[in-house]
């Protein structure tokens, strides 16, 4: 195909090759390199998705990221490293003139991601995050499920991301879970939170050298204690306040989003594969001094099979054709819910302290 936009994948780890897999199969990309330091990540890539030598012949695979730039009119590039690398990588790519998509979260510091988005600008290229959620059906249509009232006044929302691990050890549990949700949340609502509360415990890699289960447990303050359970309290400006339960050592699995209104709640549930996304109606009614629960019902909604990281790719090939910003989920949004999650780390480095988020710089 002619025109095709000519993309190079940095790192393929558990993410990245569902990144690198749906770019191979879109017709609009040439998939022009893979870079990982891992060169046993990059062999396994090569018997998996190169097993044609024309094809392999075409593709640079390399485990040094300079080396990118000796491909000719390469357009893009698809990072899908630690967070902490983002932020040289996404430097280096902008500056070469590469349209940049980068694996949430943009970086783990406010500071760099603003600078990172000033630098997009600067350099006239688009800069995306992939906040996969954003681009469920099921969230899709969520949303204007709560934007056009359907639930009545919203009272409160909640939500659960719980699992036996993987346990990362470059990030705690707030860092590596909260992002979805929130996104969730603030797009739904249409809004950003004005205020944050974090609170949690640490048993498996504690501050001070402490590690390991028994209960032992490292004291929250400490900067060098990865929190496994983290409690999560957004407050938005029309008074909504969202719960988030976050925990990667239990072993009940659960994905699950509520948002409660008067007339009703709206169920996301990403475990249920038939029905993601359920809308509850009821409310409470005064009968002789009782409240009684009235209009009852239950309606599953009907949402697009789709996969959320095809769309996600998609959209970033349709941002570079046009040169336009993603508006679900730009470089500004990505900083946006950095912003929230750094204030959620002061709150939980001081025991749950209220923490008021200064959204001036938006």
């Amino acid at each position: 195909m002619t025109n095709q936009i000519k993309i190079a994948v940095v790192g393929v780890g558990r993410w990245g090759v569902h990144l690198l897999r749906n770019f191979l199969e879109n017709p609009q990309v040439a998939v022009a390199a893979v870079v990982d330091p891992n060169s046993e990540r990059l062999a396994t890539v090569q018997r998996q998705y190169f097993f044609s030598k024309t094809t392999e012949k075409s593709i640079l695979l390399t485990t040094e990221w300079q080396k990118i730039k000796q491909i000719t009119d390469l357009d893009a590039v698809v990072i899908a490293t630690p967070a902490s690398t983002h932020y040289s990588l996404i430097t280096d790519a902008l500056n070469w003139g590469y349209h940049v998509l980068a694996e949430k979260p943009l970086t783990l510091n406010l500071k760099e991601c603003h600078e990172l988005c000033q630098l997009a600008q600067k350099r006239q290229r688009q800069l995306m995050v992939d906040h996969t959620y954003l681009f469920h059906p099921a969230v899709e249509r969520g949303q204007v499920v709560v934007q056009e009232g359907e639930l009545g006044d919203l009272r409160y929302g909640y939500a659960c991301r719980t699992h036996l691990g993987p346990v990362r050890q470059d990030v705690d549990a707030l860092w590596d879970l909260a992002i979805h949700d929130i996104a969730i949340f603030n797009t739904w609502l249409g809004q950003q939170p004005v205020s944050v509360q974090a609170s949690g415990r640490v048993w498996l890699q504690g501050g001070q050298g402490e590690h390991g289960g028994h209960g032992r447990i490292s004291p929250l303050s400490s900067p060098s204690g990865l929190a496994d359970l983290v409690w999560v309290t957004l407050t938005y400006p029309n008074g909504f306040q969202a719960y988030i339960h976050l925990c990667w050592l239990n072993p009940d699995k659960q994905r699950r989003l509520v948002v409660v209104g008067s007339r009703g709640s709206l169920i996301f549930d990403e475990m249920s594969a038939a029905s993601p996304l359920t809308l509850l109606h009821g409310e409470l009614e005064m009968q002789a001094n009782h409240f009684i629960p009235v209009n009852q019902s239950q309606q599953v909604l009907q949402v697009e099979k789709n996969e959320p990281l095809k769309r996600v790719c998609d959209r970033f090939v349709h941002c570079i054709h046009n040169n336009t910003p993603c508006m679900v989920s730009s470089g500004w949004i990505g900083t946006q819910l950095v912003n929230i999650l750094a204030a959620l780390t002061e709150s939980l480095n001081q025991n749950g302290k209220l923490v008021v988020l200064n959204t001036d710089h938006y």
